[in-house]
């Protein structure tokens, strides 16, 4: 659950059959990957978009009243805001001018104490009248999805039974993920919502059959959010708040750009007041540029802005390590007899592939050494995908293979190892490292300020080349275990990591 951390794991543990691959690439409503001589020949968001220079901009000191979005701690936290409005930051949820329902909700079923950093500043910036969008980068497990769901469900008219929220997000796996935290931070406010997300043959309901849909928090994936919009299933007409989760894959041009420039299109000619927030953990300069122009050419008012130095963004709470292979089948041993026998006890893994191929692959051989493994991509059945999950959030599987369809906001407390079987490449350029979906990755570990490793396993030159260029773009040399031989060696790290 995000943003909470009250899961405990189990010993149980099941394994689901690693399916064929199906010749579709997108990230939510469809399968989100093609083997590398598939990979589409996109562009991305041309270099010569405006940047922004946000190192250049800077608040205006003479308006800062007490605690103004800036303590010690927070002194990573880039926020520059525009007009005369001035934001305090919050140091407790009382203070943000909450119902009493939602506080009920926010200390009764999230149990928290406080807002984090991250909520501190971005809730005022959110809350505050009047709402200005926000386009907002938040590291990995700071809590963000309680910024953009409080700020939906503080905006909502309870006794108006008509959609006032949508929350559009890049997979299935993390529009359920948040629809669990909305409806459990919301418990008490009689707040109703709906999952706009696509269903598999057994339960699909033709849309024409459908009601209109009068819940009033929608979240979903952009291509059923379109067809239910097309289909006039989906009134935009009330709407007060726009969220996009990971909105820089979601306004990128190998993403979503063209589905979510639709529905941002008809909700400004049907609510141009409505705020937008855009959240994600990793905005390059090209998309950081492109959503900043959306937000200013599309909706009308200002915008606020908060980001963190790329520097920064890695949590310092994940040790992150490499391990020079001689060859794909060491990994594999690395993987049983390194990671496996030491981390059993650890808590949960995640091990990250490129290809459907590789997921297929390596669940086969962990199968056949006897070990119980699940493995999750985008050719699965819908509901085999929510079953996988589920089991792994309930604790009763221990070990995870996936494609990147989970690197991006995926939230599980006792994940304490991840595995880079594969380093994520870009799509069109596999020489070129995705840096963005690395941070993604590396962020599964270590929720929330818990301890964490992040284990990268190179095994050619092409593996060091593209590792050496992560380091080099978040400026920070990663450790490297000097054998992959050595169980020593592998127990001084996770030792170094804190986990042992």
């Amino acid at each position: 659950m995000a943003d909470t951390d009250n899961s405990t794991p189990a010993p149980a543990s099941t394994s689901a059959p690693a399916p064929a691959a199906e010749p579709k690439r997108f990230w939510a409503d469809e399968a989100e990957e093609e083997e590398e001589e598939e990979a589409s020949g996109e562009q991305a968001v041309p270099s010569s978009t405006p940047d922004l220079k946000i190192d250049s901009l800077s608040i205006d000191v003479a308006k800062k009243p007490n605690n103004f979005l800036e303590d010690p701690d927070d002194s990573n936290i880039k926020a520059v805001t525009t007009g005369d409005t001035m934001y305090a930051s919050a140091k407790a949820f009382e203070e943000l001018d909450l119902s009493p329902d939602l506080l009920k909700g926010l200390y009764v079923e999230m149990k928290f104490e406080r807002p984090s950093k991250i909520q501190a500043i971005s809730l005022p910036m959110i809350l505050t009248p009047p709402h200005k969008h926000l386009i907002a980068q938040a590291h990995n497990g700071s809590g963000k999805t309680t910024c953009f769901v409080l700020g939906m469900l503080s905006r909502i008219d309870p006794q108006f039974t008509a959609p006032q929220a949508l929350c559009i997000c890049p997979t299935r796996e993390l529009a359920i993920q948040n629809m669990e935290v909305l409806k459990k931070m919301g418990k008490y406010t009689g707040i109703t919502s709906e999952a706009a997300i696509s269903m598999d043959s057994s339960n699909y309901i033709p849309i024409s059959k459908r009601p209109p849909i009068t819940a009033q928090v929608v979240i979903g994936t952009p291509g059923t959010i379109n067809k239910w919009v097309t289909a006039r299933k989906l009134s935009l007409s009330y709407l007060k708040i726009l969220v996009f989760d990971e909105a820089d894959h979601m306004l990128a041009e190998s993403g979503f750009k063209d589905d979510s420039l639709r529905i941002m299109k008809a909700i400004v000619r049907d609510s141009p007041e409505c705020q937008v927030l855009l959240f994600s953990a990793t905005f390059d300069d090209a998309v950081r540029a492109f959503v900043s122009k959306i937000v200013k050419d599309l909706f009308r008012g200002d915008y606020n802005q908060m980001f963190v130095n790329k520097e920064e963004l890695s949590l310092e709470s994940v040790k992150q390590y490499k391990v020079k292979c001689p060859d794909e089948l060491s990994k594999i041993m690395i993987i049983k007899d390194k990671i496996f026998e030491l981390g059993n006890k650890l808590g949960q893994t995640i091990i990250f592939v490129r290809t459907r191929n590789s997921a297929s692959m390596l669940h086969k051989a962990l199968t056949e050494y006897g070990y119980e493994v699940t493995t999750i991509q985008g050719a699965l059945k819908q509901d085999d995908r929510d079953k996988i999950i589920k089991e792994f959030k309930d604790g009763l599987t221990q070990v995870l293979i996936s494609t990147d369809l989970l690197a991006r906001g995926f939230d599980q407390s006792m994940v304490n190892l991840v595995v880079n079987f594969d380093l994520p490449v870009k799509h069109d350029y596999p020489s070129e490292p995705d840096c963005e979906v690395y941070l993604h990755r590396v962020g599964r570990a270590g929720r929330f300020g818990r301890k964490g490793a992040v284990f990268n396993l190179l095994c050619n030159d092409r593996d060091e080349m593209i590792m050496d260029k992560i380091e080099r773009h978040f400026n920070s040399e990663i450790a490297v275990v000097p054998s992959w031989r050595s169980n020593e060696d592998f127990e001084a790290a996770l030792k170094k990591a804190g986990l042992l």
